[in-house]
């Protein structure tokens, strides 16, 4: 490990233990996609939760047509008729039929249906000229979903699927954590708003857009909040500002060593946040710690937009999902064959951007390519990138063809 830094691991469990998952509480059914459930759900009743005919035709008692065919049909006398959600009739004497449509109850004294195509189709009486086997065409109750099933469990991260699963067996609510709120702050007197004129000495400000995308894309309700410059009392009074409507503080810049570094100079004298360097490249200078009456969470990130991204990836984004409850927090590596040589410092955990591919003819498994510098300034290399090379500490010299382990950046986990 690199003299008077922190390990990547020991940072991150610093972090976690700090954070709490937010409380659960009943929310509807759309409210809850892409929600972590809180509690086990359980079939209050089966699906289908009646005996229902899975065609259009006719209910009948098999032992009346089961002679039937095309050379010596049987002839029944039609009773009723049955539509789904009309059902008045709900039972039938031996030796009739009662035209039934998909999804209808089957009537009791019925145990299977005849469909259309094997009938004339009669109104007063029809004509059945092939026999069902015994049970043919009825859906039993219970079939799919039987009282009492777990349908889902705690710790399900809520799909389209699920919902309508939660729905068809009457659920409305079901118990989840919310989505945190996440405020983004950008520090520096030389940030513009993207679409303002740029000053000689002036940049756009990239990095609040990076990271509440970022954590959007996670799940979170992001907030992103206008610059804030160079000056610790306007930086202390936009972040007390806004933690009315906070569950977690992102700034980005202002946490080097530097004699602007206004993050760092502002929360400092709190001695509730912080500061100092891990042994990763790049986002060496980090900063975490709790603001305010409530103890906000508030994670001060290197201002270098690559440094920040990376940075959010491994610290930033397994916080979220521990306050909404998803697990596993960290984002899972995956194995690649590296087609080109690495470098790497000693005693630092390096991050290099990449491409991921996987042979299409599935014989060489998947690689990962470099993608341009190392320098943590390189947006560009980070928006062409869909993957992070991971370096171990205690590695220098990763050669091509070397299996490297590596984190999908848009992969769902």
């Amino acid at each position: 490990m690199a003299e008077g830094l922190i390990s990547v691991d020991d940072h991150l469990a610093r972090i976690l233990a700090e954070i709490e998952p937010l409380p659960d509480f009943p929310q509807p059914l759309m409210d809850a996609l892409g929600l972590a459930v809180a509690e086990d759900v359980v079939a209050p009743i089966g699906l289908p939760p009646f005996e229902n005919s899975a065609m259009d035709g006719y209910a009948v008692r098999h032992a009346d047509v089961v002679t039937a065919t095309e050379e010596s049909p049987v002839h029944l006398p039609v009773v009723g008729e049955i539509g789904a959600g009309q059902a008045t009739l709900l039972a039938m004497s031996p030796g009739t039929a009662v035209k039934i449509m998909t999804g209808a109850p089957v009537p009791a004294g019925a145990d299977s249906v005849v469909p259309y195509e094997w009938t004339d189709r009669g109104v007063a009486q029809v004509r059945i000229e092939r026999a069902p086997s015994l049970g043919q065409h009825v859906r039993p109750a219970g079939e799919d979903v039987a009282v009492g099933d777990l349908v889902v469990s705690r710790g399900t991260v809520l799909g389209p699927r699920h919902l309508g699963l939660l729905a068809s067996v009457g659920r409305a609510a079901v118990r989840a954590r919310p989505r945190p709120r996440v405020v983004v702050i950008s520090t520096g007197s030389e940030l513009r708003e993207p679409g303002a004129e740029l000053g000689h000495d002036s940049i756009y400000d990239g990095n609040s857009f990076l990271l509440a995308a970022a954590a959007r894309a996670a799940g979170a309700i992001t907030y992103r909040v206008g610059i804030v410059p160079d000056e610790p009392r306007e930086f202390l009074a936009a972040v007390h500002d806004q933690l009315v409507r906070a569950d977690l503080v992102i700034t980005s810049g202002g946490v080097s060593q530097g004699d602007y570094d206004v993050v760092k100079e502002a929360l400092s004298p709190l001695g509730t946040v912080w500061f100092g360097g891990v042994a990763m490249q790049p986002g060496k200078p980090q900063g975490f710690g709790h603001v305010g009456e409530d103890r906000t969470p508030i994670f001060t990130l290197p201002g270098n937009p690559v440094s920040s991204y990376i940075s959010f990836q491994q610290f930033v984004l397994p916080a979220l999902r521990k306050l909404m409850g998803r697990t596993p927090y960290a984002r899972p590596t995956t194995p690649a064959r590296l087609t080109h040589p690495i470098r790497s410092p000693l005693g630092k955990r390096q991050f290099v951007r990449a491409e991921y591919a996987v042979d299409p003819a599935g014989r060489n498994g998947s690689s990962v390519t470099p993608v341009g510098g190392h320098g943590s300034h390189l947006i560009g290399d980070l928006a062409s990138s869909d993957a992070l090379v991971v370096v171990p500490e205690d590695v220098t010299s990763v050669a091509a063809g070397e299996q490297v382990q590596v984190l999908r950046l848009d992969e769902e986990f």
